[in-house]
């Protein structure tokens, strides 16, 4: 069999990578160790499969990548770009390094040096490794349901999370915050540090997301001064966010999205193995979580609808100490971020009570937090057209213009 050819952008990262060498920008001094340099990656689901041991550096360092194609859209114009398959560094809930996979847009008409770059972190797609946004992005699906288009059509870079075990080994930690903001924290830093992006390291950067990227979103808000204060954050978009999960458990328990309380457990056992899912299980409960572990959204809700803790265990994990205390550790609210937040929900959201979306935004006042709070006349899944709002809010922010008055 005659090898594939090279394509044109391969044959470019190569040249970057093997003659004019690879200089990552410094940002925050955590993780030991030379920085990886990058290496084309394999096609497939190989390149999801991280090197053993993995190699030194910090959080955002590029272990590997892949320039990918940027599909048109059917129907209209999309912004031309490139795009690029990212495996980079990361750290775990408990700070363990770890490795993520991503996606990087680069909008062409603008050098690249000149255009800010913002982190999505996407919405529920599911927690089997095909439900990774990077496996469909390089399809040409998503781009209107993360805003994609419009981002790029903004001339703004783009960084999509898959997070943490989506795509890669293991569970997908759902939900658990600080892997989450940290994954999206880092894989802005990973658009900054890969060489053929030019990127430059001082761009001024945005976080955006809604639903499960709305807490992400919004867990790297309040994570960034800290993890990342090298970074220009100059705002932060979060709608329909999961703020306070025991009041979101309690609200899902029963409803027609209870499936999703099987995602969270099944994250939050990923996360923090002392919780011992397993030993709280029915052994219908077991046959659930089994079939959700390679599920997608589209594929894993319908089927449990309606369905209540009671039916899947055989003692009430949320009663027990050690559940409250991770999801007391997995709620927002208790630092204030470090850039301007524009944060919205629907006021009749069926899937994250709305109130606990509005205690976040208290909390987040007394705190000192410049917040722009948005209720919108909506429930969970048209709670998303507050993104056109949110993209208009991030403009403002990367354009310089006045922040409007905090609506606290």
């Amino acid at each position: 069999m005659r090898p594939a050819p090279v394509t044109v952008p391969l044959l470019f990262a190569l040249i970057v990578v093997l003659v004019l060498g690879v200089t990552p920008s410094i940002g925050a001094a955590e993780g030991v160790g030379k920085p990886p340099v990058p290496v084309l990656g394999p096609e497939g689901d190989a390149f999801y499969t991280p090197p053993s041991p993995l190699p030194a550096g910090r959080p955002g360092d590029v272990i590997r990548f892949r320039p990918i194609a940027v599909p048109p859209q059917l129907g209209a114009s999309r912004p031309a770009a490139r795009g690029y398959l990212v495996m980079y560094l990361s750290r775990t809930a408990t700070g363990a390094p770890n490795a993520v996979t991503g996606t990087i847009f680069v909008p062409l008409g603008r050098h690249p040096a000149t255009v800010p770059i913002l982190g999505v972190a996407p919405g529920t797609l599911g927690i089997g490794d095909q439900c990774a946004a990077s496996k469909s992005l390089a399809k040409g699906l998503l781009f209107t349901d993360f805003y994609l288009d419009d981002v790029l059509r903004r001339g703004w870079a783009a960084a999509v999370t898959d997070y943490e075990g989506l795509g890669t080994p293991g569970d997908h930690t759902y939900v658990v915050g600080r892997s989450a903001g940290r994954a999206l924290i880092d894989v802005v830093r990973a658009a900054q540090r890969l060489p053929v992006a030019g990127l430059r390291s001082s761009a001024p950067v945005g976080f955006y997301g809604y639903s499960e990227g709305g807490g992400a979103s919004a867990w790297a808000a309040q994570l960034q001064p800290a993890y990342a204060p090298e970074l220009d954050v100059v705002g932060v978009a979060a709608g329909g966010v999961p703020a306070d999960m025991y009041t979101v458990a309690r609200f899902l328990d029963g409803s027609l999205a209870a499936a999703l309380l099987g995602y969270a457990a099944i994250g939050l056992n990923a996360a923090y193995p002392d919780l011992r899912l397993d030993s709280y299980l029915s052994p219908y409960g077991k046959t659930v979580i089994a079939a959700l572990r390679t599920s997608c959204t589209a594929d894993g809700l319908a089927p449990y609808v309606f369905t209540r803790i009671s039916r899947l265990t055989t003692t009430d994990p949320l009663a027990t100490a050690a559940w409250q205390r991770r999801l007391s550790q997995n709620s927002l609210g208790r630092r204030a971020p470090g850039a301007p937040v524009f944060l919205w929900h629907g006021v009749f959201d069926e899937v994250l009570p709305f109130s606990q979306a509005d205690a976040l935004r208290r909390s987040w006042c007394k705190l000192g937090a410049q917040v722009t709070w948005r209720p919108f006349v909506a429930e969970h899944v048209t709670g998303a057209i507050g993104s056109a709002d949110a993209l208009a809010f991030l403009a403002d922010r990367f354009a310089g213009r006045a922040l409007p008055a905090p609506n606290c």
